[in-house]
This record gives C-alpha cells, structure tokens and sequence, in this order.
C-alpha cells in the first residue's frame, strides 16, 4: 500500500494517492487534477476510484474532470444526492481496490452527508490502517458544524456521536488522514501536520477532551470564525458536478482600449491582484484589489460575485493562468480578460486612474493621537482585533464593509489597518467602489506597528504555521 498527499496552500487543502501494485484512488481531489495524473503516471498506475468524503464548503472538489481524464468511478455519501454518475455509498459498505480494502462509516457533523473511509492493508494485516475522515477529525481540531444556517446545533451534536462513537472506536495507532491543515476556515485551531493517529488526537486533541455534550456544541457553536460566501455555494456546485476546466474559454489579453469597452459593461469586475503599495500608487478607478501574495483564494471566493465577469490587472511576472486556477478552486469561472501590458499600457493611453495614500505606523502612531481628525477602522476579524488593537479603531471585518460601509461618514478621512496591508488594501477598494474619496491604507499593518515599538507583539500574527489572514482561536471547553 503506497500513500502520496498533496497539498493545496492558502486553501490548506490535503487530498491523497493511495495506491495498491497497478492501480490507485483519489482521495477528494483538487480541481486542478494534473499533479494526480502526474503521479499516478510516475508511479506506472491507474487511476480507477475517486473517493469523496463529503460535498466540501470551502473549494470546488476535482472528481468531474478527473473522471473525465481517466474514467475512473466516483464513490461520494449516498445521502449527498449527488447529480451526476457515481456509486452512492453509506454506513457499512465495503469495497476494494487489490489487497486494499475500504470501509464506509458515516460521520456527519461538518456537514449533514459527511462519510470516512477506513482503510485495511489487507497483505499486512486485519486491522485498519489509517482512515479519510474528511473534515470531521482533524490534527489538533475538529471540524465546524456551523456553515448549514439554523442547524448549528443539530450537527454539532451528530458531530460528537460521528467522533466518539465511530471515529474513537478505531485502533490508537490507526493513522488520521484529514482533508485540511493550518489554516483552513473549516475548523478553528488545526495543527499544521498533515496526520496523526487516533491515539495522538484521543490524548492531546483538545476538543475531544470535551466530555460533556452540550459544553462541546457550545465550544463548536459560539464566537466562531466567519464563513466566506463561497462556503454556502460550493456545496451545491459539488453536488451538482462542476463545470469542465477543460470547457473553459481562453483568458484574452486585451489592449487598454479593448479593456475599456469591456469593463464598461454592468457584468464586469476589474480584479486587480497587485500588491496594495502598487494598488495604492495608480488603479483603474472601481478596481477590487485582493493580493495574489496574500490569502488570494479564500478572499476571492468570499468577495466576488460568482456571475460577475472577470478582467485581470496583474504584474507582468504574474502569470494569469495561474491566477485562474486559484479563482477556480474556489468557483470564481468567469475569468474573461487580463490588461496587457498592465497599468503602465493603461496609464500610457492617457486612461484616468485613482490612488489610494499609503501611511507608516509612524505616521500613523502621530495622527492617532488626534483621533478627531480621522477614523480609524480594523478589518481584521473580532478574534485577531479582540486582544491586541489601537484605542479608538472601529472593527469592520473587510468583507462586512460591502454591507456595514454605512456605519462610517463617507465624508471622514478613513485610515484602514489590518495584520499586513493585504485586506486592508481590500477594504481600500471597496470603501472606494461604495463613494468613499478619502480613504488612506496602513502599510504594514499591526505588524509594523507593533514592531515599530507602538503597540505589544500581536498574538494572532505572529502565530506560525496558521492563518495570518484570519486568525486563529482555540478549542476551549
């Protein structure tokens, strides 16, 4: 039995190969499936099964273009009622693949549908090797029960039965191999090891030292992280079968006066996905600036909307292709056009652009002292604001400004501050595309201004191996 993982970064997205001498599945793959055709071809196999361990909320799953590479069967929960050919398995069902044998045991909790796959080597022994679980065991975490509105507390509850009374159950030394990592928006406080053993995670895995049911849904039910909007839709799009990539139209590259008459267009969204110093010094006025050197994918999904079409504005050493893939994990497909030649082909063409000022935390630290001459607003999430912030800032997530902008003068002077300068950057563009004129970015962030000597260390940034976008709490009883 050979077993290869991957790793998607930014989303935290593990996916895996398990092999047997000729043949091999798939493990709730990536859209981008070359890497499993790569290695199955590497290692001389065939890819005959795609497993899915449940409808994932938070990218958009690969198991229609790899069928499509290779033929091989789609196995998903029976209970998911998914809308395209596959073989519906639940609660006892058993199958192989050579000396490989799988064991279906439903663990809903994360979401309704959710199953696990545990995995004897038969040529070796009786006893189960190591199990899929998908999102519902994680290292160091379990997974949320809160992305289904009105049933937080149903799942959560479901969730405690699927670990105690299936998961538990398996062999201490039975490996866990999860879906996601550090990072991901579906748990709260993963490790960033890819897998553990059910013994590690029943000894040190804090929320299973939860005994009491009701104090483990309140821990999995209250002050959780929030839910990008791509996580409401994803679900569905997997259940459904997404799109080709395959079918997808090629990405034009469009002079600035192609450009122009296209983004005039009511469907069309300028992405600009430069950094937010090169944001800031010139954009094509109602741009969307999310950083392609920060949690990209995750905000893009949270931001976008999935009917809008989309033209680039990059770097030149950017390549848009890739900018395309990260947008289709997580549902973003129509991705129609990208600047050539830029801002500076833009600006060359005598077309107009807007600006947003950049302050240091010097500066910052020098106006803050008269908090009556701007407002300063965090977008950073309640938990990353909550222990560490500058006295006076209002708390805006930056995806809530697209709804709570109006709790803000659009004719104060804004200042925004995030972690980084990445979301605020983000914030920038928004308040600008909702009327705001006056809007300046913090470079650096509370970063910077902590390591400029102006506020104590930040112990959400700082935290390695876990989100830097987000923030990170704990598992708490």
């Amino acid at each position: 039995m050979l077993l290869k993982h991957f790793f998607v970064e930014k989303i935290a997205h593990s996916s895996y190969l398990l092999a047997g001498n000729s043949t091999c599945a798939v493990i709730d793959p990536a859209r981008d499936v070359g890497m499993y055709l790569i290695a199955a071809s590497s290692l001389g196999l065939k890819i005959t099964h795609i497993l899915e361990t449940h409808l994932h909320a938070d990218f958009i799953s690969g198991h229609m273009d790899l069928a499509r590479a290779t033929g091989a069967k789609i196995i998903a929960p029976r209970s998911a009622e998914c809308r395209f050919p596959h073989t519906g398995v639940s609660e006892g069902d058993r199958f192989r693949i050579e000396d490989i044998q799988f064991r279906v045991l439903e663990t809903p909790g994360h979401t309704p549908e959710h199953i696990a796959y545990v995995v004897t080597d038969t040529a070796r022994g009786r006893d189960p090797a190591g199990v899929f679980c998908g999102d519902t065991l994680f290292v160091g975490d379990v997974g949320r029960p809160d992305l289904f509105p009105g049933k937080a507390h149903q799942l959560a509850s479901k969730l405690y039965d699927s670990l105690h009374e299936k998961l538990l159950k398996l062999p201490d030394f039975c490996e866990v191999y999860p879906a996601h990592g550090a990072g991901s928006l579906c748990g709260r406080s993963m490790g960033a090891k890819w897998r553990s053993t059910i013994g590690y995670e029943r000894r040190y895995n804090a929320a299973l030292q939860i005994e009491d049911r009701e104090a483990f849904i309140r821990s999995l039910t209250e002050d959780m992280p929030p839910a990008p909007d791509h996580f409401s839709r994803c679900s569905a799009i997997n259940a459904k079968g997404p799109a080709l990539l395959q079918d997808m139209p090629p990405i034009e590259r469009l002079d600035a006066a192609a450009f122009e008459k296209r983004i005039r267009r009511e469907s069309a969204l300028v992405l600009d996905v430069r950094s937010h110093d090169a944001f800031g010094g010139q954009h094509i006025p109602g741009s969307l600036n999310i950083d392609f050197g920060g949690n990209f994918a995750v905000f893009a999904g949270w931001i976008i909307p999935p009917k809008k079409d989309i033209f680039l504005v990059k770097e030149a050493d950017t390549d848009a292709g890739q900018i395309a893939v990260w947008l289709h994990r997580v549902g973003i497909d129509r991705v129609r056009g990208v600047l050539d030649g830029g801002l500076f082909a833009w600006a060359r063409s005598g077309r107009p652009t807007a600006h947003v000022p950049q302050i240091s935390a010097h500066e910052l630290f020098e106006r803050a002292r008269h908090p009556e001459k701007l407002t300063l607003v965090d977008v950073r999430a309640p938990g990353e604001y909550a222990p560490n912030h500058i006295e006076g800032a209002i708390n805006i997530p930056a995806p809530d400004l697209r709804e709570r902008h109006g709790e803000l003068d659009p004719e104060a002077e804004i200042v925004v501050i995030c972690s980084t300068g990445h979301r605020s950057s983000l914030a920038a563009s928004l308040l600008l595309q909702r009327g705001f004129r006056r809007v300046t970015n913090t470079a650096g962030g509370m970063t910077g201004y902590g390591a400029a000597g102006f506020a104590p260390r930040c112990p959400v940034c700082f935290i390695p191996h876990a989100s830097h976008f987000l923030g990170k709490e704990t598992v708490t009883g």
